[in-house]
């Protein structure tokens, strides 16, 4: 899942630049391997990543992860 592509930034933080560079910056442009989205994406799929989930919930990942299983 590339930056680019992730739905999170392009439809979700459309309202909100400011805060949505800081994340890429941090995440995207850093070290994308501690986006929860990106998590998920690897563990079980692009379909499997809830819209909702924000790139830093890192917390909610397993959670995600078993659920699905």
């Amino acid at each position: 899942m590339r930056m680019l592509a992730c739905p999170f930034f392009n439809d979700k933080m459309a309202n909100m630049p400011t805060i949505a560079e800081m994340m890429k910056q941090d995440i995207c442009k850093g070290d994308f391997s501690k986006c929860a989205r990106y998590m998920v994406f690897k563990a079980l799929g692009s379909e499997k990543v809830p819209e909702d989930l924000i790139p830093k919930q890192v917390d909610w990942v397993e959670e995600i992860i078993a659920r699905a299983k």
